[in-house]
C-alpha cells in the first residue's frame, strides 16, 4: 500500500514540476514577445529607420535594416539569457589561441560595438524628443484631454510594482 501511494505521490510531483515548467516557458515567451514588442514599437514610432536609410541615401535597403534590428534585438536577447554559453574568448583560448589575442580582438570589437551603440542612442534618443513634441498635438486632436495624468502613473505604479517584486523574490539572483 505504502510502494502504490509513493508512486501516486511521484506522478503528482512530476505533473507539478510538469506545469511549473510550462507555465514558466508560457509566461517567460509571453512577456519576451511583449518587451520585443514594446522595442519595436518605438523604433517604428520614431521613425529611426527610415530616417537612417534616408540619411545614407540607401533607401532601397530598408527591409535589409528593419531585419538587421529584429536579428540584433533576438541576438542580444539569446545572448542575455543563456550567458553561461557564450564565453567565446575562454573557448578559442582553450582551442590553442594566444591570450593576448583573444584579449586584444575582444578589445577591439567592444569598442567597434560602443560606438555603433552610442550612435544608435543618440539618435534614438533625439528621434524620441521630436517624438515627445509631437504627443500635446496628438492628445489635444484626439481629444484625450482628461485622464493622461491618470494614465501616466498607472503606467509608473505598474513600473514599480514591478521592480519591487523582481527585487523582493530576488528574481535576479534565481536566473543566474
Amino acid at each position: 500500500m505504502r510502494l502504490w501511494t509513493r508512486q501516486k505521490e511521484r506522478e503528482r510531483q512530476s505533473m507539478w514540476n510538469s506545469l511549473k515548467i510550462f507555465l514558466l516557458i508560457l509566461f517567460g515567451g509571453s512577456f519576451g514577445l511583449l518587451a520585443s514588442a514594446g522595442v519595436f514599437t518605438v523604433l517604428v514610432a520614431v521613425g529611426l529607420i527610415p530616417r537612417f536609410a534616408d540619411k545614407s541615401h540607401t533607401a532601397g535597403k530598408i527591409i535589409l535594416y528593419e531585419e538587421m534590428v529584429i536579428v540584433g534585438t533576438v541576438a542580444g536577447g539569446l545572448v542575455s539569457v543563456f550567458e553561461r554559453y557564450c564565453h567565446f574568448g575562454e573557448r578559442l583560448v582553450s582551442a590553442g589561441v594566444s591570450q593576448t589575442v583573444v584579449q586584444s580582438t575582444g578589445t577591439v570589437l567592444v569598442t567597434i560595438f560602443g560606438i555603433f551603440a552610442g550612435m544608435f542612442i543618440g539618435c534614438l534618443a533625439l528621434a524620441i524628443a521630436e517624438m515627445l513634441d509631437s504627443i500635446p498635438i496628438f492628445s489635444r486632436r484626439a481629444g484625450f484631454r482628461h485622464g493622461l495624468g491618470i494614465a501616466v502613473c498607472a503606467m509608473a505604479a505598474g513600473k514599480l510594482c514591478g521592480s519591487i517584486l523582481y527585487f523582493i523574490y530576488q528574481i535576479h539572483e534565481a536566473v543566474t
